[in-house]
């Protein structure tokens, strides 16, 4: 590129810049890209806890963790998610490169385990990824968000794994206490020998599995008139419906659909029945069976899916969407997964398959729920983990201060110091009753002449003298 194109170039870039950063009256406009926001100390301090939740169950169940690159090929996204890959982001071409930023963590997880010939492993993954949807940011719906993964990638006896991943969902929405919930569990077989029996064609499959799977937003009716839109027969329709409006207990109704004339002639549905039935076997001894419904409704429009599929919601004690009483309402899922016995074997060049099964927790709606109870309550939310504010009483002790404070930094306390010369107490104190420090260590002419500390509890005001050389192990016993 010559001199003067590129300070062409770079002078209409500037340009489009000020367009977009001037608003009508000539003043900048600031904001954040629609479908994504900016989060303050206090919000952080409440996403940290819900990521340290997660990963402490992930990490309890013997996952290891992986990173993978926020854009990949876009040929390695494209074709693997139904319909909703028209909600991929592309990029500009970049060197020869058609890339897409990541619409989830699990290709990408599929993609690396094909390019890197993993046959198993336990791995999480909690990163970002984008989807070009349209945002509600009151629900936790956006267009940049964070994901948290857990799969099982291996061959290994059937629905062990799969138990295991509800078993976390269980684990990990108990701990964070965010209400009562259910977790909806069904098989992709036995939708698609269900689908048949009822008389769809292969090729309309996917796109009746889209529709069943808004039963959790819409009542059956309308869901019904869509699949006769999308051209099928009234009567098919009708068929699907006598099916996806069960819910029940695993054990009973898989047992009732293995006993139907129509469904006991499809392999699929009877391979998939045959798995419910197992897998709830596992669940029952995991302690989670009263958490779980039997749900021929759940679909999960991700065309990956090759077996069972989950999705955990919020259950509410007003009417939802299908019209029952204590239906999920308000937030939607929380977490989803299933099998995906498929995947891997698109990018190896061998079709070699690795089983796969997996969960997502969904962050974004659960951190929503919870900045919404901490606001609602007015509990004061840390967003330091200070344990101790070294002060002073008097002037000229600023040296001292930060010579107390170096101690125990490298001793592992978390500690601060005021940032003036010669603040007062009172000022000290109050930055402590504001921030959330537990502890004051106060230090006084009277203190450094006995080598003594005073060490005050800010919420209780009792003072106790302690030794310098004991500082660390009482500030550790009492923070």
């Amino acid at each position: 590129m010559s001199g003067s194109t590129q300070q062409q170039a770079e002078k209409m870039a500037e340009q489009l810049q000020q367009k977009v950063q001037v608003g009508e009256e000539g003043k900048h406009v600031l904001k954040t890209p629609k479908g994504t926001r900016d989060y303050n100390p206090k919000q952080m301090a409440i996403r940290e806890k819900v990521f340290n939740v997660i990963v402490g169950s992930f990490k309890r169940h013997g996952a290891e963790t992986i990173d993978t690159p926020v854009f990949e090929l876009k040929e390695t996204l494209m074709g693997k998610y139904g319909e909703d890959s028209k909600l991929i982001y592309d990029l500009k071409d970049q060197g020869g490169e058609l890339l897409s930023l990541r619409y989830d963590l699990t290709v990408p997880f599929a993609r690396y385990l094909a390019m890197n010939k993993i046959s198993n492993i336990k791995r999480y993954h909690i990163a970002k990824v984008y989807r070009r949807d349209n945002p509600a940011m009151t629900r936790g719906r956006y267009r940049e968000f964070y994901q948290c993964d857990f799969d099982i990638a291996g061959q290994y006896d059937p629905m062990i794994p799969d138990a295991e991943c509800l078993k976390i969902v269980h684990e990990i929405l108990s701990a964070l206490d965010i209400g009562d919930f259910r977790i909806k569990v069904n098989d992709r077989r036995i939708l698609d020998g269900m689908f048949a029996v009822c008389g769809v064609p292969d090729d309309k499959f996917r796109t009746v599995c889209s529709s069943v799977d808004k039963m959790d937003k819409m009542p059956w009716e309308d869901v019904k008139k869509e699949i006769i839109e999308k051209g099928l027969p009234e009567k098919v329709a009708a068929q699907i419906g006598e099916y996806v409006t069960l819910k029940a207990g695993g054990m009973e109704l898989a047992e009732r659909l293995l006993a139907d004339a129509k469904l006991s002639k499809s392999e699929a549905s009877c391979a998939g029945l045959t798995d419910i039935k197992l897998l709830f076997t596992y669940l029952q001894i995991f302690k989670v069976t009263y958490k779980l419904v039997f749900d021929l409704s759940l679909a999960r429009g991700l065309d990956y899916y090759t077996g069972v599929i989950y999705e955990a919601v919020l259950t509410g004690t007003g009417t939802g969407a299908a019209g029952g009483e204590g239906e999920p309402v308000g937030v939607g899922s929380v977490a989803g997964g299933g099998r995906y016995d498929g995947l891997v074997g698109m990018f190896d060049a061998k079709g070699r398959n690795v089983p796969c099964v997996g969960v997502s927790i969904g962050i974004e709606r659960i951190f929503s729920i919870m900045e919404q109870k901490a606001e609602a309550s007015g509990e004061r939310v840390r967003t330091t983990e200070t344990q101790v504010l070294i002060a002073s009483a008097q002037k000229n002790l600023l040296e001292e201060r930060l010579r107390l404070a170096t101690t125990l930094w490298d001793a592992g306390v978390k500690a601060e110091v005021v940032y003036k010369r010669d603040p007062k107490l009172l000022s000290q104190l109050q930055y402590c009753e504001d921030s959330g420090v537990p502890l004051v260590a106060i230090l006084g002419e009277q203190e450094l002449s006995s080598g003594t500390v005073k060490l005050r509890n800010v919420a209780t005001r009792q003072e106790v003298e302690v030794s310098r050389s004991d500082l660390v192990a009482e500030v550790k016993k009492m923070s």
